[in-house]
């Protein structure tokens, strides 16, 4: 599943115009990269939990 798969179900689902659709999406995946940018761990109960992780360059 895409992030456009995701607007497209918000949209039908919800009954949003696509446009505000896709800003919700947008939306929820910048809070998501802000908390965790932040050294905050993300947990979407029933979905996962998040955590920002470094890895070395090869």
């Amino acid at each position: 599943m895409t992030k456009i798969d995701i607007i497209q179900n918000v949209y039908e689902k919800l009954g949003f115009s696509k446009k505000e659709s896709a800003d919700i999406v947008e939306s929820v995946f910048d809070i998501i990269k802000d908390s965790l940018a932040q050294g905050e761990r993300v947990k979407i109960s029933g979905f996962g939990n998040f955590i920002r992780q470094e890895t070395k360059s090869p």
